[in-house]
């Protein structure tokens, strides 16, 4: 029967999984759980993961050439999300492991609804009002301004940004994209270039793709080219934003406002410099925290797990052809 390691903390399996979830994982493989509260480091996985097969991992855990060349058992890493830069696919492929990912990410409407939220709070200060009438005092009546009519700029057009891209046009907002490798059918939207874009935009939402080409991509030179009436908001990941250049761009008045729901911060937390400042939204990385987008991964999660099972290559697998440790299933 196949050996399975969970890696996440108890903590992190309420969260993610429930019951009737790790019952099913439990009838098709045996399965082995993370009893501490902090996550697994390398040495901590070579002494627990010493006999599994298979090891399902959240995103605190590392897949390392260490992991992988001392567990020689070890058939596949499978990464319960999207994102696997952490994990060293050269070291992979040369030890034999599969790699595996989420193969269906259930987070795309939530987080474009998220998008939608912050859009409407940073153009009428909900949430600073709140936040003034909890502190005993009473907030200015600032002039907001309507979405209809107002244009959002969108750099990076994924699965969320196709998404999120009609919810603004229902709103009557102007939708223009900027990504060199997408091809647009809906002829609402109209495409441009990134730096043509953020000066035309009332409203730039970076959902561009983590790579080592996109590091900084939002650098000084991008966010200084955005209208001083501009907002922008950042709902991928932090590395994309030069953190530096955006906070002088809030404290000198050369933008706006923003909206992060990631930063360079511990599991891509909003950075605090940036979190602090008055004139920013900030959410602790609940982008694709709903019970139905937590639901679909733990759905993806067993059906690849399932396929292994019967021998199958996942759907998610991201180095098939290097999978020398196939071995037993």
């Amino acid at each position: 029967m196949l050996q399975i390691l969970l890696t996440h903390t108890p903590a992190a399996r309420r969260k993610y999984f429930s019951a009737g979830d790790l019952a099913r994982l439990q009838a098709s493989a045996e399965v082995r759980f993370h009893a501490g509260e902090n996550p697994l480091g390398p040495l901590e996985l070579l002494e627990v993961a010493r006999d599994v097969d298979v090891m399902i991992t959240d995103r605190p855990v590392a897949g390392s050439a260490k992991v992988f060349d001392g567990l020689p058992n070890l058939k596949v890493f499978f990464r319960c999300a999207v994102d696997i830069r952490n994990i060293d696919l050269q070291a992979a492929a040369a030890a034999g492991v599969l790699v595996v990912r989420t193969s269906r990410p259930g987070f795309i409407q939530p987080v474009a609804e998220l998008a939608m939220g912050q859009l409407i709070d940073l153009s009428r200060g909900i949430s600073r009002a709140t936040a003034e009438y909890r502190a005993g005092r009473v907030p200015q009546a600032r002039m907001g301004r309507e979405l209809s009519g107002s244009t959002l700029g969108i750099i990076g057009y994924g699965a969320i940004g196709r998404r999120l891209a009609p919810l603004a046009a229902a709103f009557g907002m102007q939708v223009l994209v900027a990504d060199p490798y997408a091809t647009l059918e809906d002829r609402r939207f109209s495409q441009t270039t990134m730096h043509d874009l953020v000066e035309r935009s009332d409203y730039v939402v970076c959902l561009a793709i983590a790579t080592d080409a996109t590091e900084n991509l939002i650098d000084a030179e991008v966010l200084g080219r955005m209208r001083p009436s501009a907002f922008f908001l950042n709902l991928s990941r932090g590395s994309l934003v030069n953190d530096d250049a955006l906070i002088a761009a809030l404290t000198e008045g050369r933008i706006a406002g923003a909206a992060v729901d990631v930063g360079r911060g511990p599991d891509y937390l909003p950075t605090p410099g940036v979190a602090r400042l008055s004139n920013v939204i900030a959410t602790p990385h609940v982008g694709g925290l709903t019970p139905q987008a937590l639901e679909r991964q733990a759905l993806d999660m067993l059906q690849q797990v399932e396929s292994l099972v019967r021998g199958e290559v996942p759907a998610g697998a991201v180095n098939a052809e290097h999978w020398t440790r196939r071995g037993r299933q």
